[in-house]
């Protein structure tokens, strides 16, 4: 591996296929590069390394014409005032496995992990609020199963982006097998309650008849990974740093009750509280704890692909050569935990 250091930049040549990593660590410099469209392509890294992490057949192929372009306009359902009927499932669904499994208790203390907590409970009312509820009762049975299998596979994850054949990492094949096999269609139909977005997924899949069962299966996996890989340990951090701060956590719920307060709610242990979408947007303590614990535990990477051989400009003085099929990334946690920027990093 060939390592070269400059200023606000490092290059990472690896020896076995002759590819440069541009790593781009000024972060004045990100909305240039993100711009960079035609040059820089971000679809062509997913489309190629999300079909073998996840196992269906490239929608890119011409078996499957227009499909990826509808694919990516459904994810228009995730935004918006479409984000409102989520929120309020998103919020029902808390509040059942927080009731059934936590609340309703008689008031004795249990002991347990806080990561296998914010697992279960951000896990189960994900999958409720986006895939819906079984044909009978409110939920689905053998979800910690599913959420054991899920982590195994989660764990590969990394070895599988890094484009790991599938077959040397033991079992995870079959787990994955066993997870795709939750969302077939034919077990699907019996759902309730599924997302706007899920519902048109599942249409568009239907429009194509050389998309098997199995290949619609492994897409709505892949958006279960999407919906709680990154979640789940948000969640996490955000819960551990505001316990491990009394006063922050103090901050927090008292803002959560003036809300109510302000509007008209008295805040029962007894009764199940929704907030609506004016009301969490006034919460700025809780935003403001969850983006910091964001600053402090993300680690996630933002790739573009070069489409030609071209100089990346990076300010007037500055530039760099890229090649075709070289990759351009943007790391913001190296940044996030950088003295000059942030006085106090951690």
């Amino acid at each position: 591996m060939f390592l070269q250091c400059g200023r606000g930049l490092l290059t990472c040549q690896t020896s076995v296929r002759g590819k440069y990593m541009t790593f781009i660590m000024d972060p004045l410099l990100y909305p240039s590069i993100i711009k960079q469209g035609r040059q820089l392509d971000f679809h062509e890294f997913t489309s190629k390394v999300a079909p073998l992490t996840f196992g269906y057949p490239p929608v890119l192929s011409s078996k499957f014409p227009g499909l990826w372009e509808q694919i990516k306009r459904s994810f228009q359902l995730l935004q918006g005032d479409h984000l409102v009927p989520l929120t309020d499932s998103m919020m029902g669904n808390l509040m059942l496995v927080f009731r059934q499994d936590h609340l309703d208790r008689d008031g004795d203390w249990r002991r347990g992990s806080l990561y296998e907590f914010c697992s279960s409970v951000m896990f189960e009312a994900t999958f409720l609020t986006i895939y819906g509820k079984p044909a009978t009762g409110s939920r689905h049975r053998g979800m910690d199963n599913m959420r054991k299998d899920f982590n195994e596979f989660d764990n590969m994850f990394p070895f599988l982006i890094a484009q790991i054949p599938i077959w040397l990492l033991g079992g995870t094949k079959a787990i994955r097998q066993k997870l795709i096999s939750y969302f077939l269609p034919q077990q699907m139909s019996r759902w309730s309650n599924t997302s706007q977005f899920i519902r048109r997924r599942s249409e568009l899949f239907d429009q194509h008849d050389k998309l098997k069962d199995i290949d619609k299966a492994a897409h709505h996996f892949a958006i279960l990974w999407a919906s709680v890989g990154n979640t789940v340990p948000a969640t996490f951090w955000a819960t551990y740093f505001l316990v491990s701060q009394p006063e922050a956590l103090k901050m927090v719920r008292q803002e959560i009750v003036d809300v109510l307060r302000d509007s008209g709610i008295k805040f029962s242990t007894d009764k199940d509280v929704m907030l609506s979408k004016e009301q969490l947007d006034k919460l700025i303590f809780l935003e403001s704890s969850i983006n910091e614990s964001l600053r402090l535990s993300s680690a996630s990477m933002n790739i573009r692909v070069a489409q030609e051989d071209f100089s990346l400009r990076l300010d007037n003085d500055r530039s760099v050569g890229v090649r075709k099929g070289d990759i351009v990334a943007l790391y913001p946690q190296s940044l996030h935990l950088d003295p000059e920027i942030y006085e106090d990093p951690q």
